[in-house]
């Protein structure tokens, strides 16, 4: 089945799925990805997985074992894959819902997949996004993927900005907004000598707190995610064109090769090559 929508890769690559364009990722409990349509809500949608690296059989193991143990579990087919399907009903402040479990396996990877939503609603669309399910192999060749930006390097963007804004408030006695002028601000604390060339992560924040600068004032810059090899990292893309910014390493790779860095200038070049990406387009 070919499905069209938006790309999910789980961190450390272990599997990808299809999920539609109307929805997204969101926060949720550790190992348990959360994703649905924030504008009509028709439900939510939830993905964990496990892996037994020993056992090939793991995934299929998972589902009979399913079967055997809960008596409200019955075989389904979504595709190719076999699943152990239940649901369960509940009520909620005067509202019925449904839940509905899927235990995939897929070699050496079980699936725990539910899809919370009314009572009398299908169930279809969630079985689209499971039936696009892969599995990438223990010795997968080297991939590069650009998919939307995952909740995990939301948080690692947020982390920074709020460690740079707290920072910019305590040194410099002034307000962090992701505006143009702030750029000033970051560059004062690279110049100060207050933290040292080896605080890596020091001006990793810096540069995502840059990024965040880029977002907002350049249009079409968009946050993604950025899997590369063994590298997944956040990136600031503009539009769909090749063009790609990696603010946490930006300020970094300056001060690890001991070069200045000139903030108001990267400022400048990032709108320039902008500028050559959108005379393509036009």
């Amino acid at each position: 089945m070919s499905v069209q929508g938006k790309k999910f890769i789980s961190p450390g690559v272990w599997f990808s799925l299809i999920y539609p364009s109307s929805w997204n990722e969101f926060e949720d409990a550790e190992d348990n990805f959360l994703f649905y349509n924030p504008n009509k809500w028709t439900g939510n949608f939830r993905i964990s997985a496990f892996r037994d690296e020993k056992n090939n059989e793991y995934g299929k193991e998972s589902v009979e074992d399913e079967l055997k143990e809960n008596n409200n579990a019955s075989q389904v087919n979504i595709d190719e894959l076999i699943c152990a399907y239940s649901k369960e009903m509940f009520m909620e402040e005067g509202t019925y819902y449904v839940t509905h479990v899927w235990i995939i396996g897929i070699d050496n990877v079980a699936f725990e997949c539910s899809f919370t939503t009314l009572r009398g609603e299908s169930a279809g669309e969630v079985e689209n996004i499971i039936s696009t399910l892969h599995v990438y192999p223990k010795e997968k060749q080297a991939i590069y993927e650009i998919i939307p930006v995952r909740v995990l390097e939301i948080n690692l963007v947020n982390e920074a900005f709020d460690w740079t804004s707290s920072t910019v408030k305590k040194q410099l006695k002034k307000d962090f907004t992701s505006s143009e002028e702030d750029i000033g601000k970051i560059q004062q604390l690279i110049d100060n000598g207050s933290f040292k060339p080896q605080q890596r992560e020091v001006w990793e924040s810096f540069g995502i707190a840059f990024g965040t600068i880029v977002e907002n004032e350049i249009d079409g810059m968009e946050w993604v995610t950025v899997i590369n090899g063994k590298q997944e990292i956040s990136g600031l893309r503009f539009m769909e064109s090749e063009l790609i910014v990696y603010p946490s390493e930006l300020i970094w790779s300056l001060i690890k090769a001991g070069k200045s860095c000139d903030l108001a200038g990267i400022f400048e070049g990032i709108k320039e090559k902008v500028e050559i990406e959108m005379n393509k387009i036009n």
